[in-house]
């Protein structure tokens, strides 16, 4: 359980840190995966392929994006992915292991990276899927629906108070 005074801590996620990223992914799918017939094997094999899948993506399309490991109290909790680009600052992911999650700890990430993107006149932007209940958070913290794209919605925040 983390607390106010739990200290947060990100660092550069590498290779050794595959394994935990992929769980962190692995985590973030339980919900939506629970009601398919497959076995934990074949589930096991299709999150890996998404995974993979999605980490190549990122590594192609947000070259030079900051991915780091969040660590809570020095314990691996989770990833935070972030773009800073000359026009805006793109929060890419953010995933928290389900122990770590409803206690604050994205919110306390969030708002540094808001608090960064004001010192610089720089809005953020983000995806997030339409069932995620961080929809909420982003609606508290300022962020906008710029746009629709189905499974995802697109989030801007240029300012806006901070609850």
């Amino acid at each position: 359980m983390t607390t106010a005074a739990s200290a947060i801590a990100l660092r550069g996620a590498g290779p050794a840190d595959e394994e935990f990223l992929f769980r962190v992914y692995a985590s973030t799918r339980e919900e939506e995966l629970a009601p398919v017939g497959w076995t934990e094997e074949q589930k096991e094999a299709f999150l890996l392929q998404q995974f993979q899948a999605q980490s190549a993506y990122w590594g192609e399309h947000y070259t030079g994006a900051d991915f780091r490991v969040v660590e809570v109290d020095g314990v691996p909790a989770g990833r935070f992915y972030v773009h800073r680009g000359a026009e805006e600052i793109r929060l890419v992911d953010i995933a928290l292991l389900p122990e770590y999650r409803r206690g604050g700890i994205g919110t306390r990430l969030i708002e540094d990276l808001l608090a960064e993107a004001g010192g610089r006149g720089l809005p953020v932007t983000a995806h997030v899927e339409v069932f995620n209940p961080a929809r909420s958070l982003y609606r508290r913290l300022g962020f906008a629906t710029v746009e629709d794209r189905g499974v995802y919605l697109f989030l801007k925040w240029t300012g806006g108070k901070v609850s």
